[in-house]
């Protein structure tokens, strides 16, 4: 690790630790824990797409597969340990072999983000269909529209008595993100992530060089994959019950828009961005005048038409303003005496 890479470490969890510690000043602790599970799903939707290249329509639906499984094991289990390992793994291991057909299948950009979107749609069906005592996985019954509540929530390793809830669970979501963000910064950095960023800018460039894009594209897949069953994981922890609605389209298209809002491309956007509009549409909740998902879709018009870049790009070019720290253009050095004279 360079001295540079030490100093970005140390300032991220500088701000990091800030955040965490200074937000349930302003924010109920509550409703920050939605906001950090949303930004961890943002986060794992801006790594596929903002630094691999691959517009994934249906993240939804590993982030539904995380909840449900977090639930299901946990009934069957009855503590939190492992059904979390599970709500990674399960995301992870759907994601290897979806990506596996479907790169290696070598589909176009369009039909990628079609496919993504139809495997949530389909897991969302099937789930409302799934209300008859017929459809149980252990002693777990999946509920159809009903979803699946009263399972065992977070809980301290090898202590099932000992609950995660309330302001603990805030501050362990928190930390569990600023952990997950430092790790996907390290794997950007590393040569698989510039690789990956290389994949996005020029795939035949790089295919020229003699890596496989295809396994690399699957591999960076199931990580977001993982990364959004956690933070389904979180959010069953939080509302401490499942239902078919997080595979929803309306869920797959807030995340869209969320990595847009808060800009593509850059680690801490989509985090901002979740985290912004996840609150507008908690906020917008107390009234009945107007419908969230128009202000949603009127804010991703204006952003797209006056801010395409979204708006952590924008603050880090308004902080390099007000700072002085814009490159200023190179002096031209005059002419040698007697050139210009000539």
């Amino acid at each position: 690790m360079t001295g540079a890479t030490r100093r970005d470490t140390a300032l991220v969890v500088i701000l990091g630790a800030a955040l965490i510690l200074g937000l349930p000043l302003v924010i109920d602790t509550h409703v920050l824990t939605l906001l950090v599970a949303y930004g961890m799903l943002a986060l794992s939707l801006g790594l596929i797409w903002g630094f691999g290249g691959v517009l994934c329509f249906g993240q939804a639906a590993f982030f539904g597969l995380g909840a449900y499984t977090f639930a299901i094991a946990g009934i069957n289990i009855g503590e939190s340990t492992l059904p979390l390992i599970l709500a990674v793994l399960v995301p992870a291991g759907f994601a290897l072999v979806l990506g596996a057909m479907m790169f290696y299948g070598r589909l176009g950009d369009v039909y990628l983000a079609v496919i993504t979107l139809v495997v949530s749609l389909i897991l969302f069906r099937w789930l409302n269909t799934t209300a008859g005592p017929a459809y149980v996985i252990g002693n777990a019954r999946l509920g159809g529209f009903n979803g699946i509540p009263g399972f065992p929530i977070l809980n301290v390793p090898g202590r099932p008595d000992l609950m995660i809830w309330g302001e603990p669970l805030y501050y362990a979501a928190a930390v569990t993100l600023l952990v997950v963000f430092l790790l996907v910064s390290w794997l950007l950095r590393s040569s698989f992530g510039r690789i990956a960023i290389g994949i996005r800018e020029n795939e035949e460039r790089v295919a020229l060089l003699g890596y496989d894009i295809r396994a690399r594209k699957t591999v960076l897949f199931a990580i977001g994959a993982a990364i959004a069953g956690l933070a389904g994981a979180l959010y069953a922890t939080w509302a401490e019950v499942v239902t078919p609605t997080l595979f929803s389209l309306q869920q797959s298209a807030e995340i869209i828009i969320w990595c847009i809002v808060g800009g593509l491309g850059t680690r801490f956007g989509p985090i901002l961005g979740a985290a912004v509009l996840a609150y507008l549409k908690f906020a917008l909740g107390q009234q009945s005048v107007i419908d969230n998902m128009f202000i949603l879709g009127l804010v991703l018009v204006l952003f797209v038409l006056f801010l395409p870049r979204g708006i952590a790009p924008e603050l880090a070019r308004l902080g390099a303003w007000a700072t002085g720290s814009r490159r200023r253009p190179a002096r031209r050095r005059p002419p040698p005496a007697g050139v210009a004279d000539g």
